[in-house]
């Protein structure tokens, strides 16, 4: 594990950018609008309990580091920015020996996790980064985008960071094809967020103080037919220089997923969808968008 300091940031970042560093080698740039959202993330994700569980049980499983590892190639000596990075999942799971990993997220206690993984820890807006552009060989942002208030915004961030020829890799924003859920499928989906069902079912958040904090959190996953779709990224990526292929899957699925396999959902998952007239075996049904996207060599 190698260890980062300010020193490593600063060609990076923006003559104007405002950089604090605290005690516990955080770096922060003050935040103009702390949001309702923000708050809501970053109360969930600091959380030292459930931010704990978060990080151990949570993109954490084989087929998440194969389906990573096929989309980004090796990390090996390459500058890596990480938005939303919590408490360092990503990296803990997909391994590699970057030159200079950066870890971006507003929750500090999820920051603090995540520089004993390794990461140079940022606290900063994900809509307004204080980095310069085009300098990363590979951006990613793994269950980010649908946590916050603008995802164009946070999104055309992203990609501005990136060098040409290196990538963007975003994944497990939800699809919100496969969620325009009704009627009895609406209903059994709300069910599955209730505290005693998840209890029972042995599923991440017990109580209800930890399904609250979770739901506040989605901010773009909260409502029938909320989430990414795969115009956003066309719209916003295609006339900043890239090349952007779209892979939906279901969460449980493989190096496959770059293939056009997009897997098979949960049972829970199918049958609220076939309940709301929706077909589960369609790649509009897949839970979740992996976008792959190349920016062109000038």
């Amino acid at each position: 594990m190698k260890l980062h300091t300010i020193t490593s940031l600063l060609p990076y970042l923006m003559e104007t950018a405002e950089i604090i560093e605290q005690e516990n080698g955080i770096y922060s740039c003050p935040i103009a609008h702390f949001t309702v959202g923000m708050q809501a993330n970053s109360y969930l994700f600091g959380h030292p309990i459930w931010g704990e569980e978060y990080f151990k049980r949570t993109h954490r499983s084989e087929t998440f580091r194969l389906r990573w590892q096929k989309a980004c190639g090796s990390w090996d000596q390459k500058i890596v920015v990480d938005i939303g990075c919590g408490p360092g999942n990503v990296y803990a799971t997909v391994g590699g020996s970057p030159s200079l990993l950066i870890g971006i997220d507003i929750a500090q206690g999820a920051l603090e996790k995540a520089q004993q993984v390794g990461y140079l820890p940022l606290l900063a807006d994900a809509h307004h980064l204080p980095l310069i552009d085009s300098f990363a060989d590979l951006v990613i942002a793994n269950a980010t985008i649908h946590h916050c208030d603008d995802m164009a915004q946070v999104l055309a961030e992203a990609a501005r960071l990136v060098r040409p020829g290196g990538l963007l890799v975003t994944d497990k924003d939800p699809q919100a094809s496969a969620w325009k859920l009704r009627g009895l499928g609406l209903v059994g989906q709300k069910i599955q967020w209730h505290p005693v069902y998840r209890r029972m079912t042995g599923r991440l958040h017990t109580t209800a103080d930890e399904a609250r904090a979770r739901l506040a959190t989605e901010l773009h996953n909260n409502q029938p037919g909320e989430g990414i779709t795969p115009e956003l990224y066309h719209q916003v990526l295609e006339p900043l220089g890239f090349e952007v292929k779209l892979f939906p899957h279901n969460h449980h699925t493989g190096a496959e997923v770059l293939e056009g396999d997009h897997g098979r959902s949960p049972w829970r998952v199918r049958l609220c969808q076939r309940l709301s007239g929706i077909d589960p075996n369609t790649k509009e049904a897949a839970q979740s968008i992996m976008c792959v996207a190349t920016r062109h060599c000038r």
